[in-house]
This record gives C-alpha cells, sequence and structure tokens, in this order.
C-alpha cells in the first residue's frame, strides 16, 4: 500500500491508533479526557510498543516469509520488547509506585519539595501486552 515505505509506515500507524484506543478506554474509564494521554505511550491497554513491533514482524512475515532471516531477526526483536515491556518495565513500575510513597511519608510536613516523584505508568500487564500483540497483528495483516 506504502510501497518500498510499508515496513516504517504501518508500524507508526500501529502506534497512533493504540493510543488512540488507549485515551478512549482510559477517558471512559476515569471519566475525563487525559489529552496528554494521546502521546505519552508507557502503560496501559492496548500496549502501543508491541503492537509496533508486532505489526511490522506481521508485514514481515507475510511480505517476506515466516522462514526468512529478517522474520526471525524482526520475531526476535519483537520478543524481547514484549519480555521486557511485561519484566523489566513492570517492575521499574513496581519500584517507582513503592518509591514515590516512601517520598510522600519522608516529606510529609515538609514544605521544601527536595524529591522528585517518578513515573509510575511505565510496564503492562500481561492482558495489555496481549491485546498490543492481536492489534499489532490484525494491522500488519489489514495493510500487508
Amino acid at each position: 500500500m506504502f510501497g518500498k515505505y510499508n515496513y516504517i509506515i504501518v508500524p507508526f500507524i500501529s502506534v497512533l491508533l493504540t493510543q488512540i484506543i488507549k485515551f478512549i478506554i482510559e477517558s471512559i474509564k476515569h471519566k475525563k479526557f487525559d489529552i496528554v494521554r494521546l502521546i505519552s505511550g508507557s502503560g496501559g491497554m492496548p500496549s502501543s510498543h508491541n503492537a509496533f513491533v508486532f505489526s511490522l514482524t506481521t508485514l514481515i512475515g507475510i511480505n517476506e516469509g515466516i522462514d526468512s532471516i529478517l522474520f526471525a531477526i524482526s520475531l526476535v526483536f519483537s520478543l524481547i520488547i514484549m519480555y521486557d515491556s511485561m519484566g523489566v518495565r513492570l517492575e521499574t513500575e513496581n519500584q517507582a509506585i513503592t518509591l514515590n510513597k516512601l517520598i510522600n511519608n519522608i516529606s510529609k510536613g515538609n514544605t521544601e519539595k527536595t524529591y522528585m516523584i517518578l513515573k509510575e505508568e511505565i510496564g503492562h500487564k500481561p492482558i495489555e501486552v496481549l491485546g498490543g500483540i492481536i492489534f499489532g497483528v490484525i494491522i500488519g495483516l489489514i495493510f500487508a
């Protein structure tokens, strides 16, 4: 559809659409619009990181074949990103939540703000990753 730029444009379409879906889901869930959520991709349902890489992997699998070296490389990197978003990044999120609680307890009554509050929404739950993978594969199939 986009010629030689298919491998670049389709993953970005995937990210854009997942961010819109994430924005809608969270707007309904929290009953308020947070326009910043359209830009901020960390955490939430579906995972835009996984949709991004799995749309690319799907395109490569369809166009180059699942027995191609490019597909193997893309799949390996996609699985690393999948693992990272559920493992390392989710653990970082848990640590940020704990550290922010400690900072709140330490700084109670202290009018001087000396600690930076850490971003808490960083990682993904397995269902969010699965949602991103499924969405990415569907987008890859549509645009292949």
